[in-house]
């Protein structure tokens, strides 16, 4: 489906499917889910819905085929204890840089 993840480049892995927080993809998640800090922020209190983790993952894929739909799909069917390394991981990224 597609590479495996490079902890070195602040990737991660979720249902198998690589995610790079590169600028662009970031840009682009801020674009649909409003400031990153906010974002983070939600996320520290708990507040943070699946919609918003699956689009922050979305924008970070790489190489994947699945239509969005079909990608949320698989987000929640790997559940959130699964999503969790992999947001943390982002929303690391989204603070430090790397």
């Amino acid at each position: 489906m597609s590479t495996l993840p490079n902890p070195a480049r602040g990737e991660a892995e979720i249902a198998g499917i690589c995610l790079r927080p590169s600028f662009a993809a970031l840009v682009a998640a801020e674009e649909e889910l409003g400031p990153l800090f906010a974002l983070v922020d939600r996320a520290a209190e708990g507040q943070l819905r699946l919609a918003e983790m699956v689009a922050l993952f979305w924008h970070c894929h790489t190489g994947c085929q699945l239509t969005r739909d079909a990608f949320a799909e698989r987000v929640a069917g790997a559940g959130l204890a699964s999503a969790t390394p992999a947001l943390r991981v982002l929303l690391g990224q989204i603070l430090k840089g790397g």
